[in-house]
């Protein structure tokens, strides 16, 4: 579970008798346990469209003052004002019973900020509280308990986030309020997951999920993670990476865990998918392959997770996420590789990196007729197309001692294709089988024999076929 700036424990399940009063000198109607103060203009601002969606996500409870006010201007497209609705679990134990709404009050272009307190999941269904929501344009979750949250999946409510952002508002959170954001959501509904405990086991018992809550444009098979660094949470998205690819809970046979970190750091999302950072840190970690071993009551091993880390400033395009930037880290049984949280970004990982681009030559339907890039220095981006449903595309290259390969394939729509690594007499050393047309596929290899060795990439049609070109990014380090 995450914290807020301001706590509502468990402990302070009351409903509220009485309002707070707002500056609009009113409050409004509370129903059942659910709970409402208003802040600003007692009427809605109404517009034929809006110019969203937008999205902030923040590593801790706080509002950032700079994300939000970005996510505004973009929403109402520079001009007028709009409404905002904060939905929390629980209401602080001191001080304001509205601070998200005293920060969000004091930004331009708001009209008015609306704090529903709910602590029941019926109250997802509260007709006041689905209007407030449908009559706004940005919704922010506070800190808190995403497991709360988690449990308004399939309320009235789920629904009216969901139309907010489709009229060109936004979403967005901090803390458990970033958590619920994610298209994957880590609802910690039993326990708070540790680092140790989910590399130690990724099926421990506190490593738990809720899918099909949001799947916001451009952000889809993401994780979120909370106040990141502070916490030491680089391992425990790890392992929820690795769970998500195992239980198959992404849609490409990709995941990417989104960690952020506290002390005011926050991801602005623009409708093109294009995130900003302002604070200091964030990552983005990708898993793009099967874990090598995810096992209940097992310890973790994933070889190769690519990070990209961003510091202030930096941007990171979700919709047409990076080939080339990141650097990697892996687990092995349990352990997870020193200096998680910085690395040197590797330039040569792709065609948008640079490096060699080869086209297949055919016939190279078997080994004795590989397409040879051993002359080649890595890394290399090879590129065909499964003509037929019998087709077999190979490639031969060389692997030194220790090195380890990674070979990431993007698969085209119009197939499925599953890769294999084959070694020089033939025998299958790993293979990438992912199901569904259009998957990629990812394999990683480490020779551990002395001298050199010649290795083959098998890539063959499961399903379908056709002239549409994969790209496999071959590289060794």
């Amino acid at each position: 579970m995450t914290s807020r700036a301001l706590s509502r424990p468990l402990a302070s399940l009351l409903v509220i008798a009485a309002a707070a009063a707002t500056l609009a000198g009113t409050s409004g109607p509370a129903q059942a346990s659910a709970d409402r103060i208003r802040l600003g203009s007692a009427s809605d601002v109404s517009r034929p469209s809006w110019s969203g969606p937008a999205f902030t996500m923040n590593g801790d409870g706080s509002v950032v003052g700079g994300s939000m006010t970005k996510a505004i201007d973009a929403i109402r497209g520079g001009t007028g004002s709009l409404d905002v609705v904060v939905l929390a679990g629980s209401a602080p134990t001191s001080g304001s019973k509205t601070p998200e709404c005293d920060t969000i009050t004091s930004l331009s272009g708001v009209n008015s900020c609306t704090t529903w307190t709910l602590t029941a999941a019926s109250d997802g269904n509260n007709t006041q509280l689905n209007t407030d929501i449908r009559n706004a344009e940005f919704v922010y979750f506070a800190g808190g308990d995403q497991c709360r949250y988690a449990a308004w999946k399939g309320t009235a409510l789920q629904a009216s986030v969901q139309s907010v952002v489709a009229k060109g508002g936004g979403s967005g959170g901090g803390s458990a309020g970033l958590h619920i954001n994610s298209s994957i959501v880590y609802d910690a509904c039993t326990a708070s997951a540790t680092s140790a405990a989910a590399l130690a086991d990724p099926y421990d018992k506190s490593v738990t999920f809720t899918t099909g809550m949001f799947n916001w444009p451009n952000y889809g098979d993401t994780i979120n993670d909370s106040h990141f660094v502070a916490r030491d949470r680089m391992g425990r998205t790890m392992a929820f990476v690795a769970r998500a690819l195992k239980d198959g809970l992404t849609t490409q046979g990709k995941a990417w865990g989104v960690g952020i970190d506290e002390g005011g750091s926050s991801l602005y999302i623009d409708k093109n998918g294009l995130a900003t950072l302002y604070g200091s840190d964030a990552y983005v970690v990708l898993g793009d392959h099967q874990p090598e071993k995810a096992v209940a009551g097992q310890p973790l091993t994933f070889s190769g997770y690519k990070i990209w880390h961003l510091t202030g400033g930096q941007t990171f395009d979700f919709k047409n996420r990076p080939t080339c930037g990141y650097y990697r880290r892996s687990v092995t049984d349990g352990v997870a590789d020193p200096n998680l949280y910085n690395g040197t970004p590797e330039t040569g990982c792709g065609t948008s990196g640079g490096g060699t681009t080869l086209n297949e030559s055919e016939p190279n339907d078997s080994r004795s007729a590989a397409d040879d890039i051993t002359a080649s220095t890595l890394p290399v981006t090879v590129t065909g197309a499964l003509s037929t449903t019998s087709d077999r595309d190979y490639f031969k290259f060389t692997l030194a001692s220790g090195k380890t390969a990674t070979i990431s394939c993007a698969i085209p729509d119009a197939y499925d294709a599953d890769a294999y690594l084959l070694d020089s007499a033939g025998a299958t050393l790993t293979r990438s089988v992912n199901d569904g047309r259009g998957s990629d596929e990812a394999l990683t290899y480490t020779r551990t024999a002395s001298g050199s060795g010649t290795y083959y990439l098998d890539l063959e049609a499961y399903a379908g076929s056709g002239s549409a070109t994969y790209a496999c990014d071959l590289n060794a380090a």
